[in-house]
């Protein structure tokens, strides 16, 4: 599994995808560190004798000449954003920011040894770079649009100017299920809840411990949300609420997730409990572990809650301050708020708890709002205003991006509709999707382009179970190719 990613994917179809994915493995690029990914792929560019410019935050545009013939195309622009998301499982020893992804194949999938593989968004980025690379695929005037950030705030494609692009036709490589063209997207925005908290000594006559939570799945909070998954925040803060007072628990921190957009597989509470008691901790601990593994038999068959001990802490929160955040944390909606009536099968709006994590003086709970209207959205801003005012808590909202509203006119859509259909003999399924695409952003300053969004057939995105299907890479290539020759001349 450890081998070079190189030489494990070498022999995919189709090849010049393929390579660029290894090297993209090979070069470290978690979200707000892709410096040296975008370094080296300058340092092709240039050598390629390809236009490059890099944009004031840091957004690469790569211009190609049209081929021969297509001049007089209309210009496309294919995008992807540079990021991936960083998750390890816990006994993964990886530094997101210096080593490489090792990426291997398992029958019709390549995978990641015990992190994110990156194929969202790499597997875009590669076919894009792989097309700017290749002297024999037919297109007319090219961009490459490579942002930066978009996995933790989408602070490339905020940063998007007009005039920056030539295209009027945009194609996005962010979509995650081969047969599937998408037209529209939900938009989003960062929720932060600060709980201030207080501290006191410690009792006498008490034993300390962690109460993890471990073995879920995770998965992307748009692209999963709806499959019923734990949330490792929330099911800790369950058990909180049924046990904390009954047999005096006392928190000394709570932590749990680490990205908004990620359903938290992971969390862990420091607490103490009196000799007195532990044994009913042990006990409950116990319990709660089966009364998960039965309620959540079909989606979590891995989970795990163990208690270890700890030495002792110096303080703990006072009974107050416990209780609230306990409360909070409970009763904070979580997952599906509601089903689209328009697009069957789609989440309309939904909230991620995504991290929880204990400071100084307060407890910050970060959460991710998701909704194909923005009526929906802010509804659930409105509750979550609600419950920081009964809860005596601050909270923030940033980060605001639009969803991408659907066209069903688009000319660049019925293209692909039409092109998929001749090359496979049947008809691809136009959808909208729940998680956040960048396109929504890319419509203010540049709002008569035409926009589509597709990709191959990727699973778990966003947890260390990601994987991207080899089949459908290829057919994404195939599909990706044949639109660019079929895009239809200037009018």
């Amino acid at each position: 599994m450890s081998a070079p990613a190189e030489s494990v994917l070498a022999s995919l179809y189709p090849q010049p995808l393929w390579q660029w994915f290894a090297r993209i493995c090979a070069i470290p690029h978690p979200s707000k560190h892709e410096q040296a990914l975008s370094q080296h792929i300058q340092a092709w560019a240039r050598d390629k004798g390809l236009s490059l410019t890099e944009d004031k935050v840091g957004n690469l545009i790569i211009r190609k000449s049209a081929t021969a013939g297509m001049e007089n195309r209309k210009p496309v622009v294919i995008q992807a954003h540079l990021d991936m998301v960083p998750q390890k499982n816990a006994d993964k020893v990886h530094d997101f920011t210096k080593d490489p992804i090792e990426a291997y194949v398992d029958g019709d999938w390549v995978k990641a040894n015990g992190t994110t593989l990156g194929a969202d968004n790499g597997i875009g980025m590669a076919s894009a770079l792989a097309i700017l690379g290749s002297d024999d695929i037919k297109h007319g005037p090219l961009e490459v649009l490579l942002t930066v950030d978009e996995e933790a705030g989408m602070t490339g494609a905020f940063g998007v100017e007009a005039g920056m692009l030539q295209a009027e036709i945009l194609i996005n490589t962010d979509s995650e299920q081969e047969g599937e063209i998408y037209m529209g997207c939900a938009g989003g925005v960062d929720a932060e809840f600060t709980v201030p908290v207080q501290w006191q000594a410690i009792s006498d006559g008490v034993s300390a411990f962690n109460l993890s939570l471990t073995g879920l799945k995770g998965g992307h909070s748009g692209v999963n949300i709806h499959l019923g998954r734990g949330n490792a925040n929330k099911l800790l803060a369950r058990f909180l609420a049924d046990n904390a007072a009954v047999l005096n628990l006392a928190l000394a921190g709570f932590n749990g997730g680490s990205l908004r957009n990620a359903i938290p597989r992971e969390a862990t509470v420091s607490l103490t409990v009196p000799a007195t008691k532990l044994s009913q901790l042990q006990q409950r601990v116990a319990e709660f572990e089966a009364l998960l593994r039965q309620e959540l038999a079909a989606v979590e068959p891995a989970l795990k809650l163990s208690l270890t001990e700890q030495p002792l802490p110096q303080k703990v929160l006072t009974s107050a301050t416990q209780q609230t955040l306990i409360n909070l944390l409970n009763v904070c909606p979580n997952g599906v708020m509601r089903m689209s009536d328009e697009v069957a099968g789609v989440t309309e709006t939904s909230l991620n708890m995504g991290v929880i994590t204990t400071k100084d003086n307060s407890v910050q709970v970060l959460c991710l709002i998701r909704s194909l209207i923005d009526s929906g959205r802010e509804q659930v801003q409105g509750m979550l205003s609600s419950l920081a005012q009964l809860s005596g808590a601050e909270v923030k909202f940033s980060g605001a991006y639009p969803g991408w509203k659907p066209n069903p006119d688009s000319p660049v859509m019925a293209v692909v509709k039409d092109t998929y259909q001749a090359i496979y003999n049947k008809e691809p399924v136009i959808m909208v999707i729940h998680a956040g695409l960048e396109c929504g952003l890319f419509k203010k300053p540049y709002p008569d382009m035409d926009m589509v969004s597709i990709g191959p057939t990727i699973r778990f995105p966003h947890g260390p179970d990601e994987m991207v299907n080899i089949t459908t890479v290829g057919q994404y290539w195939e599909l990706l190719l044949a639109v660019l020759e079929r895009i239809p001349e200037r009018s």
